[in-house]
């Protein structure tokens, strides 16, 4: 829904439509979260997709917004002649690394809940396991996150040098 909203946006200069695609990615979200519940309350066994999908809702919730901001200025660069992409340096990055953290644990936080409610609702353990194994991802994601905003902390993203 993104690419196609910001491909009738900018190539096909259709802002109202791109701007009603956009709108309709929560709602695909929404969409794909019901498909999953459904699913597991019909008695499918859990699978890693069904994981994946509570992990893209939570990135998709707490990431969207950023995500959609970034595309859609790489997209009025290239196609509308929008100025280039800022690119951030020093504690101007740290800082940002530092609201990914934020963003990142609220990713988490849903995807979290969102696999809780998908192991509740298949209600039977081995049949959600793939789901439980999913806890163990979060937490990887969560510390790699961190990682990377403590070594920008520590060792600030430089300026590069021009010649």
């Amino acid at each position: 829904m993104i690419l196609a909203g910001l491909i009738a946006r900018y190539p096909l200069k259709r802002r109202r439509l791109g701007l009603v695609l956009l709108a309709l990615t929560p709602v695909l979200d929404v969409i794909l979260l019901a498909a999953n519940a459904i699913d597991l309350s019909r008695g499918s066994t859990a699978t890693f997709a069904h994981g994946l999908a509570a992990i893209y809702l939570g990135i998709s919730v707490a990431y969207g917004h950023k995500m959609i901001q970034w595309a859609d200025t790489r997209f009025a660069n290239r196609f509308a002649n929008g100025p280039a992409p800022a690119k951030r340096y020093g504690w101007a990055y740290t800082a940002e690394c530092w609201r990914d953290v934020v963003r990142t644990g609220i990713a988490v936080a849903i995807a979290a809940g969102v696999l809780w409610l998908l192991i509740t609702i298949s209600s039977d353990p081995q049949r959600s396991a793939a789901l439980t194994s999913m806890f163990g991802i979060l937490g990887i994601i969560a510390a790699v996150e961190l990682v990377r905003a403590t070594s920008y902390t520590l060792w600030p993203k430089k300026t590069p040098v021009t010649a």
